[in-house]
């Protein structure tokens, strides 16, 4: 059987060594070129996420809404959680709200800016609900509740779906904003309202589930 290794070793040594190997093939560059020119953002994923391939993210978004939904729905029937324990201690505490503030700024950024450089609104999303998360792992849960209450964050995510999906329509209907300069922050025409519409979406979303979860199951 050792020799059956070692023959195979020495045809993969005589492939890859000694054998001369062609030279690899660059990718097509104008592919991405064209996409980033049609986009006007230096970004070409953002640009096929919300621009070629918006159809496709509209029933991401939708699926999303289902999800949160969906959560409501099984966890109806159960009952909550007597016992819910959280971080209590000083240091864990300080630093989970450090940790929260800078992936708000990381969330904001990414929605501001995501057009630009990588990131998005998906990606800005799921870091609010990282901060969110470890907002909710350091204060109690009637907190956290009567504040999504009190600014009505249910209200706001079916808002956000709605205006998303009402202009990715007209987008795709061939309407379309000034794509404006290239690089610049206002750029791209529709894409960086989208972007932060997502974000917002994507970002009450996971606190919707947060919530949810903790209600019924226990935070830790």
């Amino acid at each position: 059987m050792k020799w059956i290794y070692i023959a195979a070793g020495i045809a993969l040594y005589i492939k890859m060594i000694v054998l001369p190997n062609p030279a690899p093939q660059l990718p097509d560059f104008s592919i991405v070129e064209s996409i980033v020119k049609d986009g006007g953002i230096p970004n070409a994923v953002t640009v096929i996420i919300l621009r070629n391939r918006l159809y496709d993210t509209i029933f991401e978004v939708i699926v999303f809404t289902i999800a949160i939904m969906g959560a409501y729905f099984l966890l109806a029937n159960e009952r909550p959680s007597c016992a819910i324990y959280n971080f209590t201690d000083k240091p864990s505490i300080v630093l989970a709200r450090l940790g929260a503030t800078i992936t708000s700024l990381v969330s904001i950024e990414l929605a501001i800016r995501g057009h630009l450089t990588p990131g998005g609104g998906f990606a800005a999303g799921v870091a609010g609900g990282t901060a969110i998360g470890l907002i909710a792992i350091t204060s109690s849960p009637e907190w956290m509740q009567a504040i999504y209450q009190r600014w009505h964050a249910a209200k706001w995510e079916k808002i956000s779906v709605l205006i998303f999906i009402v202009l990715s329509v007209i987008t795709l209907s061939g309407y379309e904003l000034p794509q404006g300069e290239m690089g610049a922050l206002f750029s791209g025409g529709i894409i960086p309202i989208l972007n932060i519409l997502v974000a917002i979406k994507v970002a009450l979303g996971s606190w919707a589930a947060i919530l949810v979860f903790i209600r019924y199951r226990g935070l830790l």
